[in-house]
């Protein structure tokens, strides 16, 4: 319809048109763009007008202009007015259409929404250049929920700062503002009811200083904390209302409650000694399911909550709750006798739902991490899937509103660098290409449970991230990413010309004082067995490597085709535009082995995070880095390492190797013990060497000399420590055994 339009436009007008539909300088990327010849200049002077109804929108498009141009427009009426602003009915809420030809803009919007997005990519290509060139857009969003999440239990930011998040969100058309209030290490929202949240919760002693993974733990040694007062937070869902942004809150329960505690001690099932937590992970102490003066105290905080923030929605949390005081508490295990529940699981599941209700009779409904699912799915939920996408298939099949923000791919507290100098992030690997290739709709979701994905949403938990400026570095421009995802149809993304498209969009993050990640084309190299190839999308941009462990110039080896490695070795590869370095050294150490891409058999086979894609990661001469990000790391979760390489033939060996990574806080465990065995025929093994002490917290490089002898098979146990112990990170569920490149020399 809209391209009918589009071209019934261009007869009646005369102008003369093609389709580019990638070419202006917007995003998200419009559902269809028709260029057409000449242009509309913004001036000083130029007049600008709209309905009455759309008098905000035109408001901000008068702000707008003046901070990207400079230029102070004039107040128009509809007759003549360069700029007008208007309403029709578009088929689609937020729908809009932008017309510009050399005598004036139109913007027409299904609805207030509709025209203040269509304000948006007029000021993003305003923000290019005064010339705006003629061209017709008809655009609507691909989903209804288009949201960014901030932590600020962890750290705060200030008011200041959140609306200019909110101010960035609008100018990319994210509709939704997910607002993390409360957490293990501080309560952030003021409740009058409870004023010890804010004398007590909301700070802590002292912060963790560098990566939880780090032992021992170090600690600053300075008081940290603070909170929003309700006036704050009542002006923040102001503005973002203005720009058109929802703003939902959380209030975690019944997990992640250390700082409440800390508060109100009578809420817990020991009933005594809490404190607001100092380091990162997920605690024991979580609110009491046994009493009843644990609801009463949540009810009397939403309802403060639900008079500040008059959203629909309220999310509960309802993620990472341990049991183990449910368990051991005789109030909890009375309360799953009165209600007949089996375990405590639906020991959860009840305190979610009594909380839904609660909410639902007051016309709130709830949110809740994936988590919820567990022991069964309160009536009205919405499931925010985010260990994967396992949780929003199963809630989307039983009919629940679901938004998709799986941590694979849209958790900005992930590097979006390998780069070592990489400011500390919580782990993994998302550059801004993987954010972008997500698809909301599951491959395995059947197409009749469409309809109930309801969007999707990029997430920062700001465990490392202590600044404002940190937080634009992490957030942009992957947030960019995500509204595309959101907004734009999948058969109209292209990642490259979403790349053309950013690269101009830079000159507006910088003049907004944006500290964006600006690497994003940085070098990416893959392996084929011994074979290394180099690429980056960088436009024009030549890669230069040495062999040799020196920094590459343009006086060394040109890239043109993949480089086959012979012998052990450091290569290093850069990029060069116009002669001119870009970016960071991208390094790879390659060591050649006899065991180098031999056969290899696993008894168990890698999980999650740490299963590889090739099956020779063991052996392919590639090491895993001490962030375990790289993907070389071949992870084993409460199994054994059991793993037999096939030599190919009888040989003599004298050396054997393999790397063992150790991270207790990251429920990361050094095995039991670790034995070598070979054998000349792959049925009758011998034991050569037996270790069980694995001193380094972080890679634990062994490296056995043995007697030299004839072997063909060479077989790596390392048995793993099952369940953590008492008393450690983690304890009671299962121990990773994460191990890297199986040495035979």
């Amino acid at each position: 319809m809209f391209r009918k339009i589009g071209l019934l436009f261009c007869i009646i007008t005369g102008y003369s048109s093609s389709w580019v539909n990638a070419q202006l300088p917007l995003i998200p990327q419009p559902g269809s763009v028709q260029i057409m010849n000449g242009s509309f200049t913004i001036h000083e002077g130029t007049t600008l007008g709209g309905e009455t109804s759309l008098r905000p929108a035109v408001e901000f498009l008068r702000a707008g202009l003046e901070e990207l141009l400079s230029v102070r427009v004039s107040a128009g009426n509809s007759a003549g007015t360069a700029i007008w602003l208007g309403t029709d009915s578009l088929g689609k809420k937020e729908a809009y259409t932008l017309t510009v030809s050399p005598e004036g803009i139109r913007i027409t919007g299904n609805d207030a929404a509709g025209a203040f997005y269509g304000v948006q990519s007029l000021l993003q290509l305003a923000g290019q250049s005064p010339v705006i060139p003629a061209c017709r857009i008809a655009d609507a969003p691909r989903f209804a929920y288009r949201g960014l999440h901030l932590d600020v239990g962890r750290n705060m930011f200030s008011p200041d700062f959140l609306k200019k998040y909110i101010d960035l969100m609008a100018f990319y058309k994210l509709n939704t503002f997910h607002w993390h209030l409360t957490e293990d290490q501080g309560w952030r929202i003021e409740i009058k009811k409870y004023p010890e949240l804010q004398r007590v919760a909301a700070y802590r002693n002292e912060t963790l200083i560098g990566h939880k993974k780090d032992s021992p733990h170090r600690f600053d040694g300075k008081p940290y904390g603070g909170f929003y007062t309700q006036e704050e937070a009542r002006e923040l869902v102001r503005y973002a209302a203005e720009r058109h942004i929802t703003v939902i809150p959380e209030i975690e329960m019944p997990g992640h409650a250390s700082a409440a505690l800390a508060a109100y001690p009578y809420l817990g099932c020991r009933g005594e000694n809490y404190r607001t937590a100092t380091f990162w992970g997920v605690f024991d102490e979580v609110f009491c399911a046994g009493k009843d003066s644990t609801f009463t105290f949540l009810e009397d905080v939403l309802d403060e909550i639900m008079a500040v923030f008059p959203s629909k929605y309220i999310h509960i949390g309802g993620d990472e709750c341990p049991k183990t005081r449910w368990k051991a508490c005789p109030r909890c295990q009375a309360r799953m006798k009165e209600q007949h529940l089996q375990n405590e699981h639906e020991l959860q599941s009840y305190f979610i739902r009594r909380i839904e209700k609660y909410l639902n009779g007051r016309g709130r409904e709830i949110i809740g991490w994936d988590e919820i699912l567990e022991g069964g799915l309160s009536p009205n939920a919405t499931v925010m899937s985010w260990q994967g996408e396992a949780g929003g298939i199963a809630a989307a099949r039983q009919k629940h509103r679901v938004i998709m923000t799986p941590e694979s791919h849209l958790y900005f507290d992930y590097y979006q660098s390998l780069d070592p100098a990489e400011p500390t992030a919580a782990a993994w690997f998302t550059p801004l290409d993987k954010v972008y290739s997500y698809e909301p709709y599951p491959q395995e979701l059947e197409p009749e449970f469409y309809p109930y994905i309801s969007g999707v949403q990029g997430n920062l938990w700001s465990e490392y991230t202590t600044t404002a400026a940190q937080a634009e570095y992490i957030v942009f421009p992957r947030a960019l990413a995500v509204a595309e995802i959101a907004w734009t149809a999948p058969e109209q993304k292209n990642y490259s010309r979403f790349l053309e498209r950013l690269h101009r969009h830079e000159t507006v993050l910088k003049r907004k004082g944006v500290n964006y990640f600006d690497r994003y084309e940085e070098l990416k190299y893959t392996w084929n067995k011994n074979t290394l190839s180099l690429s980056s999308t960088l436009p024009g941009a030549q890669i230069y490597y040495t062999l040799d462990g020196r920094e590459p110039t343009t006086r060394d080896r040109l890239y043109g085709q993949p480089i086959r490695m012979e012998k052990s070795g450091v290569i290093k590869s850069r990029l060069f535009r116009s002669g001119q370095p870009y970016g960071k050294v991208l390094e790879q150490e390659f060591r050649s082995h006899k065991g180098l891409y031999r056969d290899i058999r696993l008894t168990y086979p890698p999980e999650g995070a740490f299963n590889p894609p090739s099956s020779f990661a063991l052996v392919n001469g590639l090491t895993g880095n001490a962030r375990y990000n790289n993907g070389e790391w071949t992870g084993f979760s409460g199994k054994d390492l059991e793993a037999v390489i096939d030599l190919g033939k009888v040989q003599e060996i004298s050396q054997l190797g393999i790397n063992i990574l150790k991270y207790h806080w990251q429920k990361m465990w050094e095995p039991v013990t670790l034995v070598f065995y070979v054998s000349e025929d792959g049925v009758s093994y011998r034991e050569v060497f037996r270790m069980a002490e694995f001193p380094e917290n972080g890679i634990n490089r062994v490296r056995a000399k043995i007697r030299p002898q004839k072997a063909r098979y060479v077989k790596v146990f390392a048995q793993n420590k099952g369940v953590i112990p008492e008393g450690e990170y983690g304890a009671g569920g299962k121990a990773w055994l994460l191990a890297d490149e199986v040495y035979v020399e």
